[in-house]
């Protein structure tokens, strides 16, 4: 129930909650993603991901936070330009997700546009088949702290600004040009066609240990797949190289995130 309302306040509007069954709050309660894929927006939390936002310049659509957060963050809140803010207590906020991961506020947000193919950067990261959000966070997370700026995701995958995936990155992936694609094999053969070298992460017989390539070139697509299937058959014939980490024998392969970190650190420093 939405106790208290100041209409008068031109940004933010603050509103004051005694419970969380208001149906404006439902994107708060939620964990459903086609409630977000409707309307392109998500939901973000906790202090760290969400002070990331605040400096990103993506579009709020509320935020929901302790009196004490608004308090301190009351500028920042104003300078980003919140519309609404919804305020109760801790213990409130608490039942939406549970005490031990709660934090003191969340923030519902317009996903950016989808950055045209063309208007990448010259280094971008190509996920293949890959179906874990928290790969899909933490990967992002590691190519804005190595200077990979470009990161393309397919559509049948989880979506980079997904909760989990966003909490994950804490906030990072708003510092990626991510565009998203239909079709891998026609997004590769676009990447060609605009001078792009394309690099394939996978353990096969043609792979080049990724100590021994040189030179790299100054606009490559690095594609990494599942730890299930790895990059598929029909993606590993259209890579120009597919590079392989040195590792024991008897062991197949890293976590795909680590992968993504060793392999553009790689590149980048090399």
């Amino acid at each position: 129930m939405i106790l208290s309302y100041n209409p008068t306040m031109e940004s933010p509007e603050i509103i004051s909650v005694t419970d969380l069954e208001s149906p404006e709050l439902l994107p708060y309660r939620t964990l459903r993603g086609n409630l977000f894929d409707r309307d392109g927006s998500f939901v973000a939390d906790s202090p760290r991901v969400v002070g990331q936002l605040l400096g990103s310049g993506l579009r709020f659509k509320s935020l929901l936070c302790t009196p004490e957060y608004l308090a301190q963050e009351r500028s920042r809140i104003e300078a980003a330009g919140v519309p609404r803010v919804f305020v109760g207590e801790r213990k409130l906020l608490e039942g939406i997700v549970g005490h031990r991961i709660h934090h003191n506020v969340m923030a519902h947000l317009l996903r950016p546009a989808n950055v045209p193919l063309e208007q990448l950067p010259d280094q971008v990261l190509m996920l293949s088949r890959l179906n874990n959000m928290e790969n899909v966070g933490a990967i992002a997370r590691s190519a804005a702290a190595l200077g990979v700026r470009g990161y393309a995701v397919p559509a049948a995958g989880p979506h980079p600004y997904g909760r989990r995936a966003i909490r994950v990155s804490t906030g990072h992936i708003t510092r990626l040009a991510t565009h998203i694609y239909e079709d891998p094999l026609e997004t590769i053969r676009a990447f060609k066609a605009r001078g792009y070298r394309i690099l394939a992460a996978e353990v096969t017989e043609r792979a080049v240990p990724l100590v021994n390539f040189s030179p790299v070139p100054e606009k490559w697509v690095l594609i990494l797949g599942n730890e299930e299937e790895g990059v598929s058959e029909e993606i590993l014939k259209e890579a120009d190289t597919v590079l392989r980490i040195e590792m024991e024998p008897d062991v197949r392969s890293f976590n795909v995130a680590m992968a993504a970190s060793i392999l553009m650190y790689t590149l980048k420093r090399n």
